[in-house]
């Protein structure tokens, strides 16, 4: 598939799926602005709920598009400010996404030592944290792309980046990925919008610029002409064979809300998917909650003839400016001062926050001790941690399935890539797939992990091997076979078999 022809619409993405999109990423943001902008707008993006495309589920477009524009989508009357506070939960959870799987970095292991050294040096110069922001954006849009990238000017070595779900156009044929065109923004001017588009198709890469305006891609120019993409090849040919330079890890393997619309199999769907009323009812609380504390504050009700005149045009002011009110009546029996405070209902608040909260994080997959501490101070042990995280931690192992195979695609390609000979002065390594391991988030203290080994010890149910493994889960096998001999030797055990040849 050759790049879009001159005046193509853009983007090529299904409405409704943009439009999805466009809301997860504003929730993403945590911007009150944006979210703002994007619920004043949202009927202009031909999604569903604006102008519903012609599928089964365009009978939302009525009730639930007004429900969907209750809070973020009221504008502020004139002359007025936007009181509206924002709760940024949805940013909180894909970072806690994120944190479960990658703060501590997954392993990258083969049986060549060169290539694992290799991988491992990857990790550290840059691809653990490509995979941290992998993470979030995964789990806020619905999936995220890993490319493979060179620039000979900042690198001898190619490496990894990433890019977003909502900045790419894919091809999915039996819910692989088959081909995906990525853009740049490289420039605005007005209703003119400058874009560079990098389509990745098996053992190619094509790179075009196209000029048009917002919704259309407009004509090609020179790719000399710019200096982000001067260096680029219309064709750059690699020698991957039926492989792609780049790889797509989702969220989830089904889509439900897309189900019905062609081309969205195996895009995945945000863990805010099915929660945006939500993280807009609690949004819309803590506005309320904030206006009460607003309109609570003491007021003195104090008759027009008890205040004493600043003098003409100034006003009139009694002993305390900030808590009197004026009444325009004489002071009277019946109008006396009068003290006003009105009520907090700070209690109703929190306990509906709190609910709607818990409601998001379920939804969301994960259990609600994973975003607040719910001990009571005391130390508790991995165990207890993970018995109060326990759907947590299955949402986890759930999405290490999903990116074990993506990193595992994408470093083999980056190693098929240094290995053909387009990086001159690169040392060798063995092409081979990495096994990708996850590191487990919550580990054991190492009092706990040395009195499990003396117990194991003791009952002779585990190996020196099996026992270092257990209390150093960071080294690597080498190192672990290192420690074994070690101990061995020191506890005078390092004997040789008598059983193997040539012993006497």
């Amino acid at each position: 598939m050759p790049l879009p022809e001159t005046g193509a619409p853009w983007p090529p993405i299904d409405p409704a799926i943009r439009s999805d999109m466009a809301d997860w990423s504003a929730w993403y943001s945590a911007s009150p602005d944006r979210l703002s902008y994007r619920y004043l707008n949202r009927h202009r993006d031909g999604g569903r709920y604006g102008q519903p495309t012609n599928r089964p589920s365009q009978y939302r477009g009525g009730l639930v598009g007004a429900v969907s524009r209750l809070f973020w989508g009221e504008p502020t009357p004139v002359g007025e400010h936007r009181r509206n506070l924002h709760l940024p939960l949805a940013r909180d959870l894909a970072r806690t996404s994120s944190d479960l799987l990658f703060s501590e970095p997954p392993k990258l292991l083969t049986d060549a030592p060169d290539t694992r050294e290799r991988l491992e040096d990857l990790m550290e110069k840059g691809l653990r944290r490509t995979l941290i922001a992998q993470g979030e954006a995964t789990a806020a849009l619905g999936g995220a792309y890993l490319r493979t990238v060179w620039d000979l000017d900042i690198s001898d070595r190619p490496w990894i980046s990433m890019v977003r779900a909502d900045g790419a156009a894919p091809t999915f044929v039996h819910e692989r990925l088959r081909g995906v065109t990525f853009w740049t923004v490289l420039g605005v001017d007005g209703q003119k919008v400058v874009r560079h588009l990098e389509r990745h198709e098996p053992g190619v890469i094509l790179h075009g610029v196209y000029e048009g305006t917002e919704d259309n891609l407009g004509k090609p120019l020179d790719l000399g002409a710019f200096e982000q993409t001067k260096r680029f090849k219309p064709e750059q040919l690699l020698p991957i064979g039926k492989r792609l330079a780049t790889t797509y890890i989702p969220n989830t393997m089904t889509a439900p809300d897309w189900s019905d619309l062609p081309g969205a199999a195996g895009l995945g769907t945000s863990d805010f998917q099915g929660s945006e009323t939500f993280l807009s009812a609690i949004d819309q609380t803590y506005t309320s909650w904030m206006r009460d504390v607003r309109l609570a504050r003491s007021r003195i009700l104090v008759p027009s003839g008890y205040l004493q005149s600043m003098g003409p045009g100034r006003g009139v002011a009694w002993e305390d400016r900030e808590v009197f009110a004026e009444m325009n009546i004489p002071p009277t029996s019946d109008h006396q001062i009068t003290l006003n405070q009105f009520q907090i209902r700070h209690v109703e608040h929190r306990e509906t926050i709190a609910d709607l909260v818990t409601k998001v994080i379920h939804t969301a997959g994960y259990s609600g001790g994973t975003f607040g501490d719910d001990s009571n101070g005391t130390a508790v042990t991995a165990t207890e941690i993970k018995a109060r995280t326990a759907r947590s931690m299955s949402t986890r192992a759930r999405k290490t399935e999903l990116e074990s195979v993506g990193i595992a695609d994408i470093t083999e390609t980056l190693l098929i890539l240094e290995a053909s000979g387009m990086f001159p002065g690169l040392p060798s390594v063995v092409v081979e797939r990495p096994r990708v391991v996850f590191q487990d988030s919550i580990q054991d203290d190492i009092k706990t992990l040395a009195e499990t080994a003396f117990q194991l010890r003791q009952a002779e149910a585990a190996s020196t091997e099996v026992l270092v493994a257990l209390v150093n889960p960071d080294m690597d096998a080498d190192e672990q076979a290192a420690e074994v001999r070690r101990i061995l030797r020191e506890s005078g055990r390092d004997v040789a078999d008598p059983t193997a040849a040539g012993a006497e």
